[in-house]
């Protein structure tokens, strides 16, 4: 499926966070008085056992979690230094690390930049204290400037700030609010992401006992189309469903997700793929560190990728980019022509306006409106699966 020269992603979760959110369905605990150094030692020795005699060049690098930089410094300097003796740092085009606001100080900023972290992802999410305070995050909006601030002090290249929209008791006004104060500091790179009710989070157990009202969908699409008109206007590109880059900044990580390329996953609950057979470790800290003790390995369930499978993935992948799914791509790896395939699901889709067809099947903004749909549609004309695929990041 892909040649063993092309270059691939690495991605390590480290699951600690200072207090688990309502709203997140990622594998991540409460760090309170755990002790973090047996997980950050394992995961040392899967990285090892991972990159060693591996074929293919690591490319990007992304640290995420949990929140790495909550790490006391020294494990997150082990970590670091880690990845550097079992990569080419050389060819290393863009190493990325999570961070929320006020984890990060001039110490543990002055370690990502002399690891050679080209790019931190920072957890904003909103610039109101009800808004942070319904998504149950403990820091303030005071918060993000000064972590910014720290961060440019410190040499890191590029910064990129999450937001989320469709909160409990947000409104258009808050949500420009958030827009505005987030363009202002200037980043490089802005994710604004819908919120969405995860099953089995404290978030969704709160909406089915009535004790949150969500955000109304028209509503929801209003703030999704204020998102696209004001950062275009602050000259950030869109292009994935969620992502919004100025000109060369774009997320290299995620792109090779999108584009259904290669990737490595370290630590518990990560995923790695080589085109061909997919794995996904355990998602339990204790059991992972056994795991890892025991077989020297910590995958908890793997499979491969079969014909049908790959073009329900490159569907749901490709899709969320702007420039959509590329159909000789799709030919190449599927050996099936999608316009062909898709027959008259595309065309309904072309017929309302959801979707363009070219070199690629793209989204139209209308299409970006109800992504699902059209994702949907063009998958069942590839035959019913019962699981989709598990991403990491």
């Amino acid at each position: 499926m892909l040649s063993t020269n092309e270059g691939c992603g690495l991605y390590l979760h480290v699951p600690f966070c200072e207090t688990k959110c309502g709203y997140c369905d990622f594998f991540s605990v409460a760090v309170k008085d755990r002790d973090t150094a047996p997980l950050v030692a394992r995961m040392l020795g899967e990285l090892d056992g991972r990159l060693s005699g591996n074929p293919r060049r690591v490319r990007t690098i992304y640290c995420g979690g949990g929140t790495p930089t909550i790490l006391p410094p020294a494990q997150l300097a082990d970590l670091l230094q880690a990845i550097r003796r079992c990569v080419e740092m050389p060819a290393i085009e863009e190493f990325t690390v999570e961070a929320n606001p006020a984890t990060v100080d001039d110490e543990k900023g002055g370690m990502l930049k002399a690891a050679g972290v080209t790019r931190v992802s920072m957890g904003a999410q909103s610039f109101s204290s009800a808004e942070l305070e319904a998504l149950e995050r403990i820091h303030s909006p005071e918060d993000i400037p000064p972590s910014v601030d720290v961060l440019r002090r410190c040499g890191i290249g590029q910064i990129n700030l999450d937001l989320i929209f469709g909160v409990p008791g947000q409104t258009i006004e808050s949500w420009r609010e958030s827009l505005r104060r987030a363009i202002e500091l200037e980043p490089d790179h802005i994710c604004c992401y819908g919120l969405t009710y995860e099953p089995g989070t404290r978030l969704t157990a709160q909406l089915q006992h009535d004790r949150v009202i969500p955000c109304e969908e028209g509503l929801e699409a209003d703030m999704y189309e204020l998102t696209m008109d004001l950062l275009a206007e602050a000259r950030f590109e869109q292009y994935e469903i969620s992502a919004y880059a100025k000109p060369g900044c774009q997320c290299k990580h995620n792109l090779n997700y999108w584009r259904n390329g290669p990737y490595i996953g370290v630590g518990p609950s990560a995923a790695g793929c080589d085109g061909q057979r997919r794995y996904k470790n355990v998602s339990d800290v204790a059991g992972y560190v056994r795991a890892m003790d025991e077989r020297n390995e910590a995958e908890a369930d793997s499979e491969f990728i079969d014909t049908p499978m790959l073009m329900i993935e490159m569907i749901m992948m490709q899709l969320r980019l702007n420039e959509g799914l590329s159909i000789e791509a799709f030919r190449e790896r599927c050996g099936a022509a999608p316009v062909a395939l898709f027959g008259d699901a595309l065309t309904r889709l072309v017929d309302l306006a959801a979707v363009e067809v070219g070199d690629h099947i793209a989204l139209t903004r209308k299409g970006r409106l109800v992504a699902n749909y059209v994702m949907a549609e063009l998958a069942g004309a590839c035959g019913d699966r019962d699981a989709l695929p598990f991403v990491t990041g």
